[in-house]
């Protein structure tokens, strides 16, 4: 079975195609749209992950051969509101990297002693503008005040995962997958698809 995913981002195709083969060995494969990236993308003006996932999956899934998932994810931290939360990806700018989201967040925290953080991922299946599922993975953690490791991606080095006693960069990708929230999202829809093939 294919599932095409609309995403521009390789870091998270590369989590998706992995969590495709960890979860449904066999008999899911993960695409991303063929020409993605010369598709206008959506405006993406939710408030909420939940809303920019079902924007993102409906308005693409009219480009996609089949059934399409979209996600939508980033960073909660309390001490900041719950920023920077869906501008997680633009936090210090439109074109900002990973490397200045992730300065930005350490300068908004100096002298803070609440380093409470959420990630979050919500992801979103449709076929032909229709809306299928939502699925929504949350994983608990603290902002550290320097970054650790070199695995993952974005915020990953800042957010150390009581469970483990690491940071999500410090986790092997196999590893990470089973706890964090684009994993446990992901797994979410994979038990979605699997009881629809019973």
């Amino acid at each position: 079975m294919k599932l095409f995913c609309a995403t521009t981002n390789q870091a998270k195709l590369r989590e998706f195609c992995l969590a495709a083969h960890r979860f449904a060995p066999g008999w899911l494969e993960v695409e991303p749209i063929a020409g993605l990236s010369d598709i206008a993308p959506p405006s993406e003006t939710g408030s909420s992950f939940e809303e920019n996932a079902t924007e993102k999956a409906l308005y693409y899934s009219f480009y996609s051969p089949g059934l399409l998932f979209a996600d939508d994810s980033g960073i909660e931290v309390r001490a900041l509101g719950g920023a920077p939360g869906v501008a997680s990806a633009r936090f210090a700018g439109p074109r900002a990297d990973d490397a200045s989201n992730n300065q930005l967040l350490l300068e908004k925290l100096q002298g803070v002693t609440d380093r409470t953080a959420r990630f979050v991922c919500v992801i979103v299946l449709a076929e032909r503008g229709r809306l299928i599922d939502t699925f929504r993975g949350e994983i608990e953690g603290q902002i550290l005040h320097e970054p650790r490791g070199t695995n993952g991606f974005g915020y990953d080095p800042l957010f150390f995962y009581p469970p483990l006693a690491c940071t999500l960069a410090e986790l092997t990708s196999e590893r990470k997958l089973e706890v964090s929230h684009r994993g446990l999202a992901f797994a979410k829809m994979i038990w979605r698809l699997s009881a629809c093939r019973k």
